[in-house]
């Protein structure tokens, strides 16, 4: 095992990926034929968010009876964990997969290990995210943020779903713990898909891909111009707090996303 210090590429017929562990560990390309899909420069790619995804409110979430504060990076909340911003090391990797990790460090309160994958076909791509603990039990989230680019070349994306709810947003861009009727976009919005998650992106005239996830939760962005946002992820906005999901010795968190894709 090394400290990765340049990009991993990986191939798979006309399938190529880029990933950035220095910066996150995230995917800093990612192309089909030669056509990139994810939006490139300031926010770009794809990025693990752990060991929390979207807004944590006022940075603060309990373990137990002990309070902790995270970093307000979109201030009032926290947002997207930490993994982004951390350096990580290659565990392993051949022609069409690698797989990473970092270990737990301040301003994350609680020892343990993030480990992320990658396993490129010709048609499909299969991410997987791991927390493990080394010690006490603590709560977790995981999941992907990525920048699909709107538009490719030709007409816009066109983002399909079905979803059982919408987490009901407030002013604070937090869920208020209610769940309502999906409302049609734009969206910075939470979904509950029972069933598993699926969304498809599909660029008329030349690409569909299908996001899945087995979790139920997936948020929806696409406020933006330049890009849209499909993130599947082990828990909703706030959920450190709402509804906390325990790394525990023998029950690690794991979460995993597959995108796959046809030529139109």
């Amino acid at each position: 095992m090394s400290r990765a210090t340049k990009n991993v590429r990986l191939t798979a017929g006309d399938a190529e990926l880029t990933v950035d562990p220095v910066h996150g560990c995230r995917i800093s390309s990612f192309r089909i034929g030669g056509t990139e899909l994810l939006r490139q420069g300031e926010r770009y790619g794809c990025f693990p968010m752990v060991p929390w995804c979207g807004r944590t409110e006022n940075g603060l979430f309990r373990n137990g009876g002990d309070l902790h504060q995270m970093p307000l990076n979109s201030p009032p909340h926290a947002i997207h964990g930490t993994g982004r911003d951390t350096a990580w090391q290659l565990a392993r990797q051949d022609d069409a997969e690698a797989a990473f990790f970092y270990d737990l460090a301040d301003p994350w309160p609680h020892k343990g290990r993030v480990t992320q994958s990658f396993e490129l076909t010709e048609d499909a791509l299969t991410l997987r995210l791991g927390v493990e603990t080394y010690g006490n039990s603590f709560p977790a989230q995981a999941g992907w943020h990525p920048w699909f680019l709107r538009n490719t070349g030709g007409q816009d994306v066109r983002i399909d779903f079905e979803a059982a709810w919408q987490e009901e947003r407030g002013d604070d861009h937090l869920p208020t713990g209610h769940r309502i009727d999906p409302r049609p976009g734009p969206w910075d919005d939470c979904f509950g898909m029972p069933d598993g998650v699926e969304v498809k992106l599909t660029w008329p005239e030349q690409l569909e891909l299908t996001v899945k996830s087995r979790d139920e939760w997936v948020v929806i962005y696409d406020e933006q111009a330049e890009a849209v946002c499909v993130e599947p992820q082990s828990g909703p906005p706030n959920g450190l707090n709402t509804t906390p999901r325990l790394v525990t010795p023998i029950d690690p968190l794991e979460i995993a996303s597959t995108w796959s894709w046809t030529r139109l």
